[in-house]
C-alpha cells in the first residue's frame, strides 16, 4: 500500500493552503509520484467535511492567519473576533457590569447581530462546549495556541448540527511545531488604566512519525472606571450630568415624613412630596435635622462601577500526535484554562417599603419613633444605598477540555479514502461569589426594637426582653439606616458589625458538560467525466448537561440580590450526514468548472423529537479568473437547557412605558395615545414610576418593583433557511489581486427569543397587540406597572440580507519594500422581526439601531522591508438610529424629530455620525531571532457618540466601541 499519509508534505503544504483561502491564485506544495504525474495533497476547509485541494468552495470562509494576528494588537481571541466585519454586537459586553446571570463574565461571539447562540464555535472541527443558556466562551481558549481562525460566514447545520445557523468559527490550532517560543505583552490606555499584561510559552518537538507540543498563557486585564470617561461619568452622560441620578441615595432619607408641597398641577391642586434628607452632619435621631429632599441629596452610582470589567486568565494546552503506521495515527489534545473577573457595581438601594422592612417605631434610631418624642410615633420608611459596601462580584470559570481519535487513510483500488473516531469531553465548572447585597433576615432584626442599655451600648430587642449583640444565629447588631456617608458612628453603616451582621456572601455554582462521540469517512468514489465524485459521511453522539445553583439565599428571597431559581437538565442527540461533491463539467468554453455539493443531516434529539437538514451549492467557473458560488441550506436550532429547563429569576428592569406623559411614545403618536387612553388602570397625566417610587426624570428608567423572568418548556426548535450568492475575480493582469463579494440571507422561522418589558409595552400600546397586554399588571390607582412575567418564547420570525466585499491585494515586491492590502466589508440591508406569523401585525425594524450597524468596514494595510514592518488598521462603523430622549420637536439631541417607524408609526429619532477607529503597528526582526513590535489601537483616541439607549452596555455608549488609546508592545522570541 502506499504512504497516503505525509505528515512533512501536510506541514508544507499548510501555509499555501491559507493563503489559497484569501488569494486562490497560489502555488500548492506537490508530491511527485513514481509515474511522474503530480498529486496535490488535500485537505478539508470549514464548512465541508471532504478533503480536496480546492480551497475555494460554495460557501463563503474568511480566513485570518496567526501573521494577521500579529500584527494586531488585540491579545485575546474574543478581542479579534470581534473587530470582524461581520461579528455583530457583543451580547455580555464587558461594559454590562450589572449582568449577573450564569454567562456574566464571558466572551460571544455573534454573527450577523443573530445572537451568539446562533454561532457555533469550534476548536479544530470539534465543539467548544456550551453554557446552560447556550453560549460557548471564547475567552477559554488562550491565543498563544492559534494557527488561524476560519469564519464560515454561512449556516452549515447539515455539516456542524444545531447552533450554527448564522455561521461558524473555527479555530485551528498550532501543529508540528517545532521549536520554542515566547511571547510578552504590555499595554495601556492612555488615559492611564486598563492595562493589559500577558505572556505566554509554547515548545514542541516534530519527529518521523509523532509530534507534541506544550503551550502556557498567562494574561490580565485591569478595570476601567465609570468615574473616568466623560460619557459613562454621570447616568445620562456629559449632556445631562443632573440625570440619572437617584433618591435612593448615600444620605439617610425617610420616605414617609410629613407631606409638604412641591408645586401645582394644571387644575391648581398641589403636588406633594414626602421625601425628608438628614442634614449634613446633623443627628440623626432629631427629625428637626432633616430637611425636604433636594437635588443634593441624590446618588451618583456611576462613581462606584467599573466601565469595563478586570479579567485574569491561566492556561495550559497540550496537543500530541504518534502515527502508528503510516496511514494510522493517534491524536489527542488537552486544554486548561481558568478564567476570573471582578465586577464592582454601585451599593445596593435598599428601599425598606419595598421588602417589608421599616425601621421600627421602638427601634432606638427611629425619629419618628416612640424613643425620639416625635408627637406622633410610627415605623419609619427608608430609602439608604449601601454605599459604603459596593456590590464586587466575582466569576469564576475553569475549563477542562479532551479530544483524542484515531485517523487514518486507506485505498480501495485506484481510490483513497479518509477515516476519523474520535471523542471529545469538555466541562465548565463556574463559580459566581458577590458580597455587598442586604440578607434580609438579619436587615429585619437590625431594624426592628432597639433600646440603649446600662452600658451605653444600642441593643437589639426590648430592656425587658434583649437580643444578645453579634452576628451569629440568635444574635442582633442594630442598624441606624438614617445616618449619613462619610459620618461615620457607632451602628451606621460604617461600622464593621453593622457590615458583619447586614452582609453576607453569596455563592453561585454552574457546571456544564459536552461529550461527543463521532465517526467520519471521506474520500473519492468514482471518477465522473469532470472529475472524481468525493463524499463524507458521518454518525455522532452528542450529550448536554448543565447545571446552575444560586445560592440559597438568592432561591428563597432572603437576600436583595436578584431570585434566581434552578436551572438543571440533560438533552441527547443521535446525527448522521452525508456529504456529496459532484463535478458536472469541467474545462470547456464557459464552465472550466462547474460542481454542485450536496449535503443532508439527520439528528434525533431526545428533548423534541427528529429533524432532517438539506443543503445545495454550486462553483461554476466560467473561465479561470471568475469562480461564482452560491448555496442554500436550511438549519436548525433546538432550544438549550436554560431555555426549558431554567428557573424563574427576578429583575429589576430597565424600561421605556409608552404611556407615559412626559416621555413616553404617547406624546407623539396618536395610535398609542388612544390605546393607552382605553386602559382604565392608566390615569390621566400619567409618570412612569422609577427606581425609588418617584416619577422617572427619563426614559429607560430602572423599575420600582422586581419582575420575573424564566425559561418555557413548551418551546420548539427554530429553523431557518439560508441563501447565499456570490462571485470571486482574480485578474490575471493584476498579480496578486483578489476580489469577492458574496449576497447573504438568512430567514429563522420560530425564532427563540427572550422577551423585554419595554418590547411587550411596545406591542401592547404601540403595535396593538391585544394578547401583550395580559404580561404586566398595573397598581388600579396610580397605573405603575408591579407585576410582570416574561421568558422564552418562539415568535413569528426573523430574517437578515446583506452583502459581504472583499478585497485583497499583495503587491509585488519594490525597491521599497512589499505592500499588502486586506479590505472586508459587511452592509446589512435589513434586520426585521416579527413576533408572530399571521403577518397581521408590524415587523420591527433592527438595522441601524443601537449595536446593528448598517455597514462595517476594516481595511488593514501592511509594508515590509527586510527587517522592518508596519501595519495600519482602520474600523469603521456606521451611524447609529435611537429614540429621542430629548428635544422630542427637534434640536441637537433630535436630529429627525418627524420620523415615521414602519412598525409604530411616529417616533422621533436622533442619528449620530459614523466612527472610524485606526491602528497602527511597527515592528523589528531582530538578528538573534525576535521580534519587537510597538502599536496602538484607536491611536487618535476617537470616542464615540452619546447613546442614551445603551446599547450593549451598562452607559450612554456602545459597549463595542474603543474606550481610549491603548499603547502596547509586543516583544517574541524564537528558539
Amino acid at each position: 500500500m502506499k504512504n497516503l499519509r505525509t505528515p512533512a508534505l501536510r506541514k508544507a503544504l499548510l501555509p499555501a493552503a491559507i493563503l489559497a483561502a484569501v488569494v486562490p491564485v497560489v502555488t500548492f506544495a506537490q508530491e511527485q509520484s513514481a509515474s511522474g504525474t503530480t498529486e496535490l495533497d488535500r485537505i478539508q476547509v470549514t464548512g465541508s467535511r471532504i478533503r480536496s485541494v480546492e480551497t475555494e468552495t460554495a460557501q463563503p470562509v474568511f480566513i485570518m492567519n496567526r501573521a494577521q494576528i500579529e500584527e494586531q494588537g488585540f491579545q485575546s481571541v474574543s478581542d479579534i473576533l470581534q473587530n470582524i466585519s461581520a461579528a455583530g454586537s457583543p451580547s455580555f459586553s464587558r461594559s454590562s457590569v450589572l449582568a449577573s446571570n450564569e454567562s456574566a463574565g464571558g466572551s460571544y461571539i455573534d454573527l450577523r447581530n443573530l445572537g451568539p447562540s446562533r454561532t457555533l464555535i469550534l476548536l479544530d472541527g470539534r465543539r467548544l462546549g456550551m453554557n446552560a443558556e447556550g453560549l460557548q466562551d471564547v475567552a477559554s481558549i488562550p491565543s498563544s495556541i492559534v494557527e488561524r481562525i476560519e469564519i464560515l460566514k454561512d449556516g452549515a447545520s447539515t455539516i456542524y448540527g444545531s447552533d450554527a445557523i448564522a455561521g461558524v468559527v473555527n479555530i485551528i490550532t498550532r501543529k508540528n511545531f517545532d521549536g520554542a517560543e515566547a511571547n510578552a505583552y504590555y499595554g495601556q490606555n492612555s488615559q492611564g488604566d486598563g492595562a493589559v499584561t500577558s505572556g505566554d510559552f509554547t515548545i514542541g518537538s516534530t519527529g518521523e512519525r509523532s509530534s507534541l507540543l506544550f503551550s502556557a498563557q498567562y494574561s490580565k486585564e485591569d478595570p476601567v472606571w465609570a468615574k473616568d470617561r466623560a460619557y459613562s461619568r454621570t447616568g445620562r452622560g456629559p449632556f445631562h450630568p443632573t440625570s440619572g441620578s437617584s433618591v435612593v441615595s448615600q444620605w439617610g432619607t425617610i420616605s414617609n415624613g410629613p407631606a409638604y408641597i412641591i408645586g401645582y398641577d394644571d387644575d391648581g391642586e398641589p403636588i406633594t412630596d414626602t421625601l425628608y434628607t438628614l442634614d449634613r452632619g446633623g443627628n440623626s435621631r432629631d427629625f428637626g435635622d432633616f430637611h425636604e429632599t433636594d437635588g443634593n441629596d441624590t446618588a451618583n452610582s456611576n462613581e462606584q462601577m467599573m466601565l469595563k470589567s478586570g479579567m485574569e486568565r491561566r492556561s495550559a494546552y497540550m496537543q500530541g500526535r504518534f502515527d502508528f503506521t503510516d496511514n494510522v495515527s493517534f491524536v489527542a489534545d488537552a486544554l486548561y484554562n481558568s478564567r476570573e473577573t471582578e465586577v464592582q457595581v454601585a451599593g445596593y438601594p435598599y428601599q425598606s417599603e419595598a421588602w417589608g422592612t421599616p425601621l421600627s417605631v421602638d427601634s432606638y434610631y427611629n425619629p419618628l419613633g416612640n424613643q425620639s418624642d416625635f408627637a406622633t410615633p410610627q415605623d419609619t420608611e427608608f430609602f439608604r444605598r449601601g454605599w459604603e459596601v459596593p456590590r464586587v462580584t466575582n466569576n469564576k470559570l475553569t475549563t477542562y477540555r479532551f479530544s483524542a481519535a484515531f485517523e487514518g487513510a486507506f485505498e480501495v483500488g485506484e481510490r483513497f479514502f479518509d477515516w476519523s473516531v474520535g471523542y471529545m469531553y469538555n466541562k465548565n465548572e463556574g463559580s459566581k461569589v458577590g458580597y455587598g447585597d442586604f440578607n434580609l433576615i438579619n436587615t429585619a432584626a437590625a431594624l426592628g426594637p432597639s433600646f440603649l442599655n446600662a452600658d451605653g451600648v444600642v441593643q437589639c430587642g426590648t430592656a425587658a426582653n434583649p437580643i444578645a449583640l453579634g452576628v451569629s444565629p440568635g444574635q442582633c447588631t442594630p442598624w441606624n439606616p438614617l445616618g449619613n456617608f462619610g459620618e461615620g458612628g457607632a451602628n451606621t453603616l460604617s461600622d464593621q458589625d453593622v457590615q458583619n451582621f447586614l452582609f453576607s456572601r453569596n455563592q453561585s455554582l454552574s457546571e456544564s458538560e459536552t461529550q461527543v462521540f463521532s465517526a467520519d469517512i471521506s474520500g473519492l468514489i468514482v471518477e465522473l467525466p469532470a472529475g472524481p465524485l468525493g463524499f463524507a459521511a458521518g454518525i455522532e453522539h452528542r450529550k448536554e448537561s448543565a447545571l446552575y445553583s444560586p445560592d440559597a439565599m438568592m432561591q428563597n428571597g432572603t437576600t436583595t440580590s436578584n431570585a434566581a431559581g434552578l436551572t438543571q437538565g440533560q438533552y441527547d442527540l443521535n446525527e448522521a450526514y452525508l456529504e456529496l461533491n459532484i463535478p458536472i463539467i469541467s474545462d470547456v468554453p464557459f464552465a472550466q468548472e462547474l460542481t454542485f455539493n450536496v449535503a443532508g443531516r439527520y439528528s434525533d434529539y431526545s428533548t423534541f423529537g427528529d429533524t432532517t437538514n438539506l443543503k445545495g451549492g454550486f462553483t461554476w467557473k466560467p473561465i479561470d479568473e471568475v469562480l461564482v458560488r452560491g448555496n442554500y441550506g436550511e438549519g436548525f436550532r433546538a432550544p438549550v437547557i436554560g431555555d426549558l429547563y431554567g428557573g424563574l429569576a427576578g429583575t429589576y428592569e430597565y424600561y421605556t412605558d409608552p404611556c407615559d406623559t412626559l416621555f413616553g411614545n404617547a406624546t407623539v403618536n396618536a395610535g398609542t395615545a388612544a390605546r393607552c387612553a382605553a386602559d382604565a388602570s392608566i390615569p390621566a397625566g400619567y409618570r412612569q414610576i422609577q427606581q425609588g417610587g418617584r416619577p422617572a426624570t427619563e426614559p429607560d428608567s430602572q423599575s420600582n418593583a422586581m419582575f420575573m423572568t424564566g425559561a418555557n418548556p413548551e418551546l420548539l426548535p427554530e429553523t431557518a433557511v439560508t441563501k447565499t450568492l456570490g462571485i470571486v475575480y482574480s485578474p490575471s493582469y493584476v498579480e496578486g489581486l483578489d476580489i469577492s463579494l458574496d449576497w447573504w440571507n438568512v430567514r429563522i422561522e420560530q425564532s427563540i427569543r427572550s422577551d423585554a418589558l419595554t418590547l411587550i409595552l411596545d406591542d401592547c400600546y404601540q403595535r396593538g397587540i391585544a394578547s401583550r397586554c395580559d404580561n404586566f399588571t398595573r397598581d388600579a390607582a396610580t397605573g405603575e406597572i408591579v407585576d410582570a412575567q416574561w421568558g422564552m418564547l418562539n415568535s413569528g420570525w426573523l430574517e437578515t440580507e446583506g452583502y459581504d466585499l472583499a478585497v485583497n491585494y499583495r503587491l509585488p515586491e519594490t525597491a521599497y519594500g512589499r505592500f499588502g492590502v486586506n479590505w472586508q466589508t459587511t452592509y446589512t440591508s435589513f434586520l426585521n422581526e416579527q413576533v408572530d406569523d399571521t403577518g397581521a401585525n408590524p415587523t420591527q425594524v433592527y438595522t441601524g439601531f443601537g449595536g446593528n450597524f448598517r455597514i462595517r468596514s476594516n481595511l488593514q494595510m501592511t509594508w515590509d522591508y527586510g527587517d522592518f514592518g508596519a501595519t495600519w488598521g482602520m474600523r469603521y462603523f456606521s451611524s447609529i438610529k435611537e429614540n429621542c430622549a430629548y428635544d422630542f420637536t427637534g434640536g441637537p439631541e433630535c436630529s429627525l424629530p418627524n420620523h415615521i417607524a414602519p412598525d409604530t408609526g411616529a417616533q422621533p429619532l436622533n442619528q449620530t455620525g459614523s466612527n472610524t477607529f485606526n491602528d497602527v503597528q511597527v515592528r523589528y526582526r531582530a538578528p538573534w531571532n525576535a521580534t519587537i513590535s510597538v502599536g496602538a489601537n484607536n491611536v487618535f483616541d476617537r470616542q464615540g457618540q452619546v447613546l442614551y439607549s445603551q446599547p450593549n452596555s451598562q452607559y450612554s455608549y456602545y459597549g463595542g466601541f474603543d474606550i481610549g488609546r491603548m499603547v502596547y508592545m509586543k516583544y517574541q522570541q524564537r528558539f
